[in-house]
């Protein structure tokens, strides 16, 4: 499992895919989550505007990544 950092929580869902170059774009990221892709703690979540905390782990693809704040 991979860590993801970021400055302050909560973070949308779509952005921390963005910023973390899992996809192409924020219209992309949009994309996958609204298809079911993505997993938050366990369970799909299709909602592009989810809050992210710390602790929080996102599934995407073959890979987990653990949130944590700086």
């Amino acid at each position: 499992m991979k860590n993801i950092e970021i400055s302050q929580a909560p973070v949308e869902l779509y952005k921390i895919l963005k910023f973390e170059n899992l996809v192409g774009s924020g219209g992309e990221a949009k994309h996958v989550i609204a298809q079911g892709l993505v997993t938050v703690n366990g369970a799909v979540e299709t909602r592009k505007s989810k809050k992210i905390s710390a602790g929080d782990v996102i599934g995407f693809g073959e890979e987990n990544f653990r949130v944590q704040v700086k």
